[in-house]
């Protein structure tokens, strides 16, 4: 990419500055904002930061493959997009961008239940891109399996259930700029179909637990007879709640705490990896998002069993900074830097990270 077509950041160091000064502060916040005093936010980087690579050196090196499949779908990176609502209030070109610019880069685009388009919009934006569809649980099975239904019919070809939003967290920061998600942004996919956020109990008491919530695991049964695309359940950090997705047939987990934006001192999702991965790794692919911002920790997750990384926040920055051209750029610098660290690690394939790479 020429230097006159950069979308105005070169490095990845560079990124989340640029993209600060393109928003306002209250959607700044709301992008950058976790829950609580965000000791979870921190740690999920953190817990990256503490990590240290032991490299190999004079390996012959006949090329470099950072591809992968993610559900028997080949794609050129073991990263994808993670799901983050509302992408349109950061910029106008919202979600059909972001997946444009997946699509071209051959990665996994996850799309949000809370997006600012319709799913069959981003669907068309991703032309034969690889598409995964997150659900969250409407307060009629009915509803949730109305989504489903327009999921399959576009052409996603999984879809991830978050699991880990009972209510929404108490989030100070976002509150105290005065962003909220239940205030009435426009969602794409039509105002029948709500967030947790805009689902009150039925006396209106907002802290209540939802009634569609009271099934616990068995909606994934319910679920899991409703489509016949594959479920991965995202935000997963213990080993017993990794058993149970995937004894109820889930063929992926996502190893997340939501960012950093749900319960604030949970543990990192990079200090949960091993545990799941050691308790279903043989049985579904193990997935993790939250704290990921260089090629370096795309390999260190891997390194630990990850199959990929997902991005969240860092596809919002490039967003925000250039739209389909930012997040193109985003991309194609993230994996540049992961095959320059493949190169300097001795790994011609992602096969060849392991915890032989990892520091004690």
């Amino acid at each position: 990419m020429g230097s006159a077509s950069l979308p105005g950041f070169r490095t990845l160091s560079e990124l989340e500055a640029a993209a600060q000064g393109r928003l306002p502060p209250a959607l700044w916040d709301y992008v950058q904002g976790g829950a609580g005093d965000e000791r979870t936010l921190a740690e999920n980087l953190g817990a990256f930061r503490r990590r240290a690579l032991r490299p190999r050196v004079l390996v012959p090196l006949r090329g470099l493959d950072p591809t992968t499949t993610l559900l028997h779908t080949r794609v050129r990176s073991p990263f994808f997009v993670a799901p983050t609502a509302y992408q349109g209030q950061i910029h106008p070109e919202g979600e059909p961008a972001v997946a444009r610019a997946a699509a071209d880069a051959g990665v996994l685009g996850v799309f949000s239940t809370l997006s600012t388009f319709p799913l069959e919009e981003i669907a068309r934006a991703s032309g034969a891109g690889p598409r995964w569809f997150q659900l969250y649980l409407q307060p009629t099975f009915d509803r949730t399996v109305d989504l489903v239904r327009r999921a399959e019919r576009a052409g996603f070809t999984a879809i991830v259930l978050t699991a880990d939003v009972p209510l929404l967290a108490v989030r100070d920061r976002q509150a105290r700029e005065g962003f909220a998600l239940d205030a009435p942004v426009p969602l794409g996919n039509g105002p029948e179909f709500v967030s947790p956020a805009r689902a009150p109990a039925p006396d209106g008491d907002r802290y209540r637990l939802r009634p569609e919530l009271s099934e616990g695991w068995a909606i994934l049964d319910r679920l899991r007879a409703a489509t016949h695309l594959p479920i991965v359940v995202k935000g997963i950090l213990r080993a017993d709640d990794a058993r149970a997705a995937v004894d109820r047939g889930a063929r992926g987990i996502v190893v997340s705490n939501h960012g950093g934006r749900q319960l604030d001192r949970a543990v990192s999702s990079l200090a949960a990896l091993p545990e799941v991965l050691a308790e279903v790794g043989k049985e579904a692919e193990v997935y993790l998002d939250g704290g990921v911002r260089r090629g370096s920790d795309v390999a260190i997750a891997l390194s630990l069993g990850a199959r990929a990384v997902g991005l969240g926040r860092p596809i919002l920055w490039a967003l925000a900074v250039g739209g389909k051209a930012g997040v193109a750029r985003y991309l194609e610098l993230l994996r540049e830097e992961l095959v320059n660290v493949m190169a300097l690690c001795g790994c011609e394939s992602l096969a060849q990270f392991g915890p032989e790479l990892l520091a004690p």
